[in-house]
């Protein structure tokens, strides 16, 4: 074990222009939790800190798109995520926010100290400036393609698809997101960060000094960042949101969002610590503090080589000992979006799974994208929960509950002398400390994870084995020693599950009437929970999660993406304009189709045989994907009759049928209205 030590540990600050999704659960905050729980169940001095950003330009689009003030946005976000992270058991020693002035102070000094220290380059660039909406545009208001890979729907600062951090000014093709102009450039001074300087202590300190103990996709991604040749990075931006730039000539210019952010970790221990009467400076200024920081891979260039370039200008601060980035979590075998809203929302699965938080911690910590991206299915979180925690954990403890109230009132019996089995159940008990510490302080959080199970696997082997419900029958005092010792098995997961399974683990130790929370004793105690001792009545601790309940989200998962896609779907701008006389030629009337049949060799193609009122004609139409020809017959429609005729795969096609799609993109007629009278085939529409 290691000796007790302080800690700082850090999670990635959420922007508040929406809520936490499972992506940032799995990714973030559930292993900076356990990590957390873990640490300070070992005796060490935990300073937990998060806080909302809230200075990114996702924040004033979505503004913009809601008719409402910035404030308004993120403080509806903040007070959502807030809540969302207390109901789950992410626990935070504070969650602060960028709009807190504790935190507009701490930032501008922090700018200022660099500037005095003439750690900055101060530039006049060419900057991306819509004409239209007289305004700069800074990283997110910018699309364009990605010069390095070719995607065209990458941002300003950061390609999506292949991760690469870029200048808006890098792109190919660059619109501006506020009007969809093309911007033009213009001429602005800004403060730059020269990350060139840094590059040699960067590589010093990380690709020598952490080779062997940080992650391989951190190290790999770091190292080709710097091995590609560090440059300056601009810290200040042309915005009206965010935090001004405190120098002269920074009228008009805030800090940039990535410069500001991460000090907001800063901001937020004081916060902390000025309420607990902590003095900040041991959590950030201490040899002897370990800083750690929990982000997404997406945030690995802002962690490992821009915050600690930040840090180590500065002077005064630590750097960080490990950066422990997980992947990316895909939902159903697509990419997460909140945009298209293809997202488990966490305020949702409160609602839809009351009091199962923990099924939804150990689901996303057993499938953790911790080396590679992963995929969380709805099944894989049934299959979880029924195969694991209902049968493996909560079994074992319901049977050893059960079974001490049946045989002893509750009362924990007097054992007699262990067997070898006993003596090696307990052995094995004892070890499990070491084994999930190990994991855990190699961030291995999946692994770790299993290692509990593992634990609760031993216990039910053991009863499988010892047959106390045979032997109760034949020899009481052996059916003592084997309940006994299931009981400490018992009482050790009420203390290892606490980082993984935090609700389960309060849970268990009411049953237990215990308040053991000393991760240690389990290793070096030889009675865990003491001979009769009074335990509670058996409650389930997991439940099984029925096929209906998954269906139901899978149901209303796919619901919300289409109703996303309907919203959002763009709308075809009006065509040029034509003169009245040009519309009359058009001859629209009212037909019935007669007779349909797939073309054969094409997947898209019906063969219509329409009635048109003026005659009965062949018309071939791309439809066959929407419509057999069955459900066609019989349709009412309109038809284009006086377009030229054309051949289609040999069949001469003698007009159009009018289609358009519904807000869910599915095809549909435009139809006359055959509910009235008078409306018969050949009648002429104008």
């Amino acid at each position: 074990m290691h000796m007790s030590k302080r800690y700082t540990i850090t999670a990635a600050l959420p922007y508040t222009n929406g809520p936490i999704h499972i992506g940032h659960l799995a990714g973030v905050y559930v292993p900076a939790d356990i990590y957390s729980r873990y640490l300070r169940l070992t005796g060490n001095d935990v300073a937990f800190i998060c806080g909302s950003d809230e200075h990114g330009v996702p924040i004033t689009i979505k503004a913009k798109k809601e008719g409402v003030t910035p404030q308004d946005i993120v403080d509806k976000y903040h007070a959502i995520i807030k809540q969302s992270f207390v109901d789950f058991g992410i626990s935070l020693d504070n969650y602060s926010r960028t709009t807190a002035k504790i935190h507009h102070d701490t930032a501008q000094e922090f700018f200022k100290t660099l500037y005095d220290k003439n750690e900055f380059v101060e530039e006049v660039t060419e900057q991306l400036y819509d004409e239209e909406a007289n305004q700069f545009l800074a990283d997110r208001f910018v699309t364009g393609t990605c010069p390095k890979c070719g995607n065209e729907e990458a941002y300003g600062d950061q390609c999506e698809s292949c991760g690469s951090s870029l200048n808006a000014t890098d792109l190919i093709n660059p619109k501006s997101a506020i009007t969809g102009n093309v911007p033009t450039l213009k001429e602005t001074k800004h403060w730059f960060l020269p990350l060139n300087k840094h590059e040699e202590f960067l590589r010093e300190w990380i690709l020598k000094g952490h080779k062997k103990d940080w992650k391989p996709n951190v190290y790999g991604q770091v190292k080709s960042w710097i091995d590609d040749g560090l440059r300056p990075r601009a810290v200040t931006r042309d915005l009206d949101w965010g935090i001004p730039v405190p120098v002269e000539g920074g009228e008009g210019k805030v800090l940039y969002v990535w410069f500001d952010a991460p000090i907001g970790y800063i901001s937020a221990t004081k916060e902390w610590a000025e309420r607990e009467g902590k003095n900040w400076e041991d959590y950030w200024k201490d040899e002897d503090t370990k800083l750690v920081h929990f982000i997404g891979k997406d945030n690995i260039v802002f962690h490992c080589i821009i915050f600690p370039s930040m840090l180590k200008a500065e002077g005064s601060y630590i750097l960080p000992e490990n950066v422990p980035a997980n992947e990316f979590l895909n939902l159903e075998g697509q990419k997460l979006s909140t945009s298209k809203n293809w997202a488990v929302w966490l305020p949702d699965y409160l609602i839809d799974f009351p009091n199962q938080q923990d099924v939804l911690r150990y689901a996303l910590t057993a499938n953790a994208p911790e080396t590679k991206d992963n995929d969380f299915t709805w099944k894989d979180f049934q299959a979880r929960n029924n195969n694991e925690l209902v049968a493996i954990f909560g079994n074992f403890i319901n049977r050893v509950v059960v079974l001490t109230n049946k045989y002893y009132d509750g009362i924990i019996p007097e054992p007699s002398a262990y067997n070898a089995i006993d003596e090696e159940t307990l052995a094995a008990v004892k070890a499990y400390p070491s084994v999930i510490s190990s994991s855990i302080e190699r961030y291995r959080f999946r692994e770790a994870s299993q290692e509990l199970m593992n634990l609760a696997r031993l216990g039910n082997k053991y009863l499988a084995d010892e047959e106390p419900w045979k032997t109760i029958k034949t020899d009481e005092a052996r059916t003592k020693t084997v309940m006994f010792v299931a009981l400490q098995i018992a009482s050790a997961l009420a203390v290892l599950s606490e980082p993984f399974l935090p609700f389960t683990s309060e849970k268990l130790k009411g049953i237990l009437n215990t308040d053991a929370n000393n991760w240690e004793s389990i290793s070096t105690k030889d009675i865990l929970i003491p001979a009769k001792h009074q335990i509670g009545k058996a409650e389930l601790l997991f439940s099984k999660i029925e096929d209906a309940q998954i269906e139901a989200q899978l149901e209303k998962l796919i619901a919300s993406k289409k109703a996303n896609e309907a919203a959002n779907k763009a709308v075809e701008p009006q065509k040029e304009e034509i003169a009245f006389e040009d519309f009359t030629k058009l001859d629209l009337r009212v037909g019935t189709i007669l007779e349909a049949e797939k073309m054969p060799k094409t997947k898209k193609l019906l063969v219509l045989k329409v009635d048109t009122g003026i005659d009965t004609r062949t018309i071939v139409s791309g439809i066959a994907e929407s419509f057999s020809p069955e459900e066609v017959i019989g349709k009412r429609v309109t038809v284009l009759v006086n377009l030229a005729p054309r051949k289609l795969r040999g069949v001469e096609s003698q007009g159009m049928i009018l289609m358009t799609e519904d807000q869910a993109g599915h095809l549909v007629f435009v139809n006359p209205d055959d509910t009235k009278d008078g409306v018969s085939n050949g009648l002429q529409i104008s």
